[in-house]
Formats: structure tokens, C-alpha cells, sequence
């Protein structure tokens, strides 16, 4: 049987790789989701001191919801870098970073922990999800547009289930 400890720390890494995954296809989508799910959360006491208990704010989380409106619009327009530029890889993992932190501090674990899981893990999510929406497109013949909108239902379907799966526990 698994030791209480193993059980939580398996209960901060694999949502945290959850969040990553996500955010390493749209920016914005790990903390969306993320304050969506600690807003509504009673959370480990060191949290509600911490500078990132901003997150848990019904207000950010509302606030944010329009950031990835914006994101999902800014992504089709054919001006918009590849997210593997480093410019937006580092914003990409400087997100993968909040959120892990964040969500590993409202666990009762290290927030330093959280924010190296999560951006070693939005990092390995952007590549993942740059070549496979590349890939798709260039072998069906399908605009990366309309590979990017389905991949926006895919970010949108899986943080909500991911916010909703972790609020049930």
C-alpha cells in the first residue's frame, strides 16, 4: 500500500503535468484553469500567504478566461510566431512554472518543486503539440487554423475536466 506521502505527492504531479500539458499549447490555458479550480478550493494554510494565492481569486480567474479568448483568436492569425521560438517558449514555460508552483503550494508541497515539474513539463507539451498539429496538417492538407481550433477544444474540454476531476477529491 502506498505511503500517505507518495499519495500526495502523486496527487500535486500528476495534475501539475496535467496543467503543463495544456499550457504548452495555449499560454494562458494552465493558470485559467488552475485559478478556476483554487478559487473554489480550501487550500494548505502556508498557501493563503504565499504571493501566489492571487490565483485563487474568483476576479483572476474571471480575468483570465479573457486572456485565452484573446490567445485562441492570436494564435490562427498568420503573423503569430511558432510557439517554439524561444520567445514564446520561455512564456510558455514561465507559465508551465506559475502554475506548478502554484498548485504545488495550495497542495502543501514545495512551490520550487511545483514550478520545475511544471515548466520541464509545458516545455516537452509545446514541442509535442507544435510538431503534431505540423504533422497534421502537412499529411492531411488541413490549414494549421482549423488543426489549431480543434486543438483549442481539446485544451478547453481537458482543463475543464481536469479543474472539475480535481475539485471532486
Amino acid at each position: 500500500m502506498a505511503s500517505v506521502s507518495s499519495a500526495s505527492r502523486s496527487a500535486r504531479f500528476w495534475p501539475t503535468l496535467g496543467f503543463a500539458a495544456i499550457t504548452g499549447s495555449r499560454a494562458t490555458s494552465g493558470p485559467v484553469f488552475l485559478s478556476q479550480y483554487l478559487a473554489g478550493q480550501a487550500l494548505a494554510p502556508g498557501f493563503a500567504s504565499s504571493p501566489l494565492r492571487f490565483l485563487a481569486k474568483p476576479g483572476v480567474a474571471k480575468t483570465l478566461k479573457f486572456l485565452i479568448a484573446g490567445e485562441f483568436v492570436g494564435d490562427k492569425l498568420p503573423n503569430t510566431p511558432n510557439r517554439i521560438v524561444p520567445q514564446q517558449l520561455s512564456t510558455r514555460a514561465a507559465s508551465g512554472a506559475l502554475v506548478g508552483a502554484a498548485l504545488y503550494k495550495a497542495k502543501g508541497g514545495s512551490a520550487v518543486s511545483g514550478a520545475l515539474i511544471g515548466a520541464l513539463g509545458t516545455v516537452a507539451a509545446t514541442y509535442l503539440t507544435y510538431y503534431l498539429r505540423k504533422g497534421i496538417s502537412d499529411k492531411t492538407g488541413t490549414p494549421t487554423g482549423l488543426v489549431g481550433a480543434g486543438e483549442d477544444a481539446l485544451v478547453l474540454a481537458s482543463g475543464s475536466a481536469l479543474a472539475k476531476g480535481l475539485a471532486k477529491k
